[in-house]
């Protein structure tokens, strides 16, 4: 099976990311208080799923995000990446629940992962700008804003538009990242689906669906430590860091 590295360049990076900051100056004037900048060759894996981004630069969140879009299949669970591979129209987006319709879509169960890392950081609301390159590839921007979800309904309405024009003004400017970040074909063996017992698969489940340990306990009718016990053995089977992630993975692999 064949996976894509993104190439690493220094040269090019450093004047892709020369050219992020000041979109981000830009966007920070239509009040965006953080941003993403991703780049994929191609739209959907294989089997379907949204592609993990050849190129991705973030300014005023954790460089981490990076690792876990690219690397650990939270490209694949994005809700907001769902919808931008599917859409050419720039949309809004919301994680806070009091949203109501602006959220709706975006807040399922698969999504929880991508939603609890995104929210840690306090932009819980941002515009998508998705723009596909010929040949197949596509970008997104993404402005994000902190603040109350149905008050950024109103405050997104009146700036989408300007951001949106200069966010595909920037993107035509700089030219499409793919020459300076050529996907690398490198052969891998595939990785066997980890033996998750059926009381585990149950446990992350639950947690997929926002209930806590001792919730899921009550659910099962077993103890919370017992509960606790299938799920830290779910995190170690399945290489995560932590359970989210371990949320994550298993939606990425099919086994919940």
């Amino acid at each position: 099976m064949a996976t894509v590295a993104p190439q690493t360049g220094a040269g090019p990076l450093k004047a892709l990311a020369a050219e992020i900051d000041r979109f981000f100056e830009i966007a920070r004037g239509f009040g965006a208080s953080a941003l993403i900048y991703d780049y994929t060759p191609r739209c959907r894996e294989a089997d379907g799923a949204v592609m993990p981004p050849a190129v991705m630069q973030v300014r005023n969140l954790d460089p981490g995000m990076i690792d876990y879009w690219c690397g650990r299949g939270y490209a694949r669970v994005d809700p907001v990446q769902a919808v931008a591979v599917n859409s050419v129209a720039p949309f809004i987006w919301s994680y806070d629940a009091e949203a109501g319709e602006l959220s709706a879509a975006f807040l399922t169960r698969n999504s929880r992962p991508v939603v609890e890392f995104i929210s840690q950081s306090g932009f819980v609301n941002g515009i998508t700008v998705p723009i596909h390159l010929p040949g197949g590839g596509y970008v997104t921007v993404n402005g994000l804003w902190n603040g109350p979800g149905r008050a950024f309904s109103s405050v997104a309405a009146q700036v989408l538009p300007g951001f949106a024009l200069t966010a595909q003004a920037f993107q035509n400017e700089i030219g499409p990242p793919e020459p300076a970040t050529r996907p690398v074909a490198r052969r891998t063996e595939p990785r066997a689906l980890p033996a998750l017992s059926a009381r585990e698969r149950e446990c992350l489940g639950h947690a997929a669906e926002g209930y806590s340990a001792k919730e899921t306990s009550r659910l099962i009718e077993r103890s919370v430590p017992t509960v606790v016990m299938h799920l830290n053995a779910a995190v170690r089977k399945l290489g995560a860091r932590n359970r989210s992630h371990a949320v994550a993975e298993a939606v990425r692999r099919g086994l919940i």
